[in-house]
């Protein structure tokens, strides 16, 4: 696998938008061709070489890419997003869409992100090793489809809305989150090791959460029906099982409802 290094050189005044910085638009390149590549400050057109400094070159295709960022990225956004293949290292706090629309590959965040990164998570892992801001693997604004494949993992907190419209994947937050976690899911698994505060789960179809933490309020639409023996990430642990929400239409699958799971930890 080929390693291209990227450092930062320069702060936009603005935000750069780095749609082009992921390892499927490095594939085939040399260091000179990589830092011809366009990136936006507003409605300015710039070029990667302008805000970093690039060294190495890519490997033939996305699979034999190894991408390195240095730098402070808290001002650049869309990192690492729609890569469908190969690695990609950010030893930075950055900005929005971070991730977001990914099919592939393996990213990872050595600091925080922003809001609305993670968006429509097709496939591949995403670890961000820091907090993560509101809508974290959502879907996009007026669009229905939200995190669908692939791992995300938080080793910190996460902020509100998060996991909205999820139908497949598996997101793992290790901290605390903020409302409206896993609201409008209809597939996937959730996993949150800390606390939540409310209206968790609002309006679920199908799908599983699973909180070892607490949660501050309740929603009424969710009936505990047992509890089950489960090895959740590597931990083992008795689960009271609610099904819900009871609020929300249920499919039927061979006469009988269908129902999400939220899974609390005794």
């Amino acid at each position: 696998m080929n390693t291209v290094t990227l450092t930062v050189k320069k702060q936009p005044e603005l935000y750069l938008e780095c749609e082009n910085v992921n390892t499927d638009a490095f594939a085939g390149k040399k260091a000179d061709q990589i830092a011809k590549l366009g990136a936006f400050q507003g409605k300015e057109i710039s070029t990667i070489g302008d805000y970093f400094t690039v060294a190495g070159e890519a490997g033939a295709t996305a699979a034999d890419t190894k991408i390195i960022v240095n730098g402070d990225c808290t001002k650049m956004k869309y990192l690492g997003a729609k890569m469908t293949a190969g690695e990609m290292i950010i030893n930075s706090a950055c900005d929005m869409y971070t991730g977001s629309w990914m099919k592939g590959g393996k990213l990872t965040v050595n600091g925080d992100v922003h809001s609305f990164c993670g968006l429509a998570l097709a496939g591949g892992e995403f670890t961000i090793n820091g907090n993560a801001g509101n809508y974290l693997g959502a879907a996009y604004r007026g669009d229905w489809r939200g995190m669908s494949g692939g791992v995300l993992r938080v080793k910190g907190n996460a902020g509100s809305d998060v996991a909205s419209f999820m139908i497949g994947g598996e997101m793992i937050i290790e901290g605390d989150v903020d409302i409206h976690l896993g609201t409008h899911m209809e597939g996937g698994k959730i996993i949150l090791k800390g606390n939540g505060n409310r209206r968790i789960g609002g309006q679920l179809v199908k799908g599983e959460i699973y909180v070892f933490g607490k949660i501050n309020v309740m929603l009424p639409g969710y009936r505990p029906v047992g509890e089950v023996d489960l090895e959740v990430d590597g931990t083992k642990a008795t689960f009271v099982d609610y099904i819900g929400d009871l609020g929300e239409r249920h499919p039927k699958r061979k006469g009988e409802v269908v129902y999400g799971h939220l899974y609390m930890k005794k």
